[in-house]
């Protein structure tokens, strides 16, 4: 089964700073916990204001299925819908 990859960048406002801050650890925490997510890392850009840049790994589709459905059903995913996510999600063998 191919390994899904994610990578790229969270570009918020600056007003959405504190937001971010205040949800980011449990977002990772509860990912990184979650069946099949092989990493799940995000870290301010240190280039690129405003940003935080995303490398994610699943040991496959379903797995990565799952992780989109409770980061939905999360105070990340509710709170931080309107953030621009630009992202490449890619499959791997």
């Amino acid at each position: 089964m191919p390994k899904i990859t994610v990578t790229g960048y969270l570009r918020a406002r600056p007003e959405d700073r504190a937001l971010i801050k205040r949800l980011l650890p449990e977002h990772i925490r509860l990912s990184r916990a979650e069946p099949g997510c092989l990493k799940f890392d995000v870290v301010a850009s240190p280039t690129v204001a405003d940003a935080w840049e995303l490398d994610e790994a699943f040991v496959d589709r379903a797995a990565f299925e799952a992780h989109q459905a409770c980061t939905r059903a999360s105070a990340w995913g509710r709170e931080t819908a309107h953030i621009l996510r630009d992202v490449t999600v890619a499959e791997a063998d």
